[in-house]
């Protein structure tokens, strides 16, 4: 079976959709944008879907980057969680709080390193993830805490990432 190779850093066909992401980027396609780039019409959705929830979501930014890490975390995606630990932490995460996320899966886990909504956020995660399904209760106690609008963007961050997550396990893309 052929390999899906990424497309060359300098890439820059079809050029309006290859400046567009780089400028929602800073300059540069990462790996993500690079393998996305084979098919110009899912690259330049994804580029403004995953705009759309990074720059114009209102939940708070240490939730929404919980919540990606969390997924990267649940679904092996080494790249999103090095590209989303830095940024949980400049949120307002702390080095302990990142590092805790590593143990999720484990017996060695400790919830109380996280506030009673982080640990919701946590549960409802990983619940969107595993099981789709989300206990009544959890999204009871989530939207008393966050609101109606929060609580569909948090849905969409996690619903979102977990496709961002898949993708980059399909496609072979993992941390160095």
């Amino acid at each position: 079976m052929a390999k899906l190779n990424l497309l060359p850093i300098n890439h820059n066909d079809p050029e309006d959709i290859c400046a567009a992401i780089r400028t929602r980027r800073g300059g540069m396609l990462n790996e993500l944008d690079r393998m996305l780039l084979h098919s110009p019409a899912v690259a330049e959705g994804w580029n403004v879907f995953f705009g759309k929830l990074r720059d114009e979501t209102t939940i708070a930014p240490q939730l929404r980057e919980l919540a990606m890490c969390v997924v990267a975390i649940l679904n092996n995606a080494t790249y999103e969680f090095q590209a989303h630990s830095p940024l949980y932490q400049e949120a307002g995460a702390t080095v302990q709080q990142v590092a805790g996320l590593k143990k999720l899966d484990t017996a060695d886990f400790d919830p109380s390193l996280y506030s009673e909504l982080e640990q919701d956020v946590i549960a409802f995660v990983n619940s969107m993830t595993r099981d789709i399904e989300v206990p009544e209760a959890l999204k009871d106690s989530l939207y008393d805490s966050l609101g109606p609008r929060h609580l569909v963007e948090l849905m969409a961050v996690a619903g979102g990432y977990n496709l961002v997550s898949r993708f980059l396990v399909a496609s072979g893309i993992h941390a160095d």
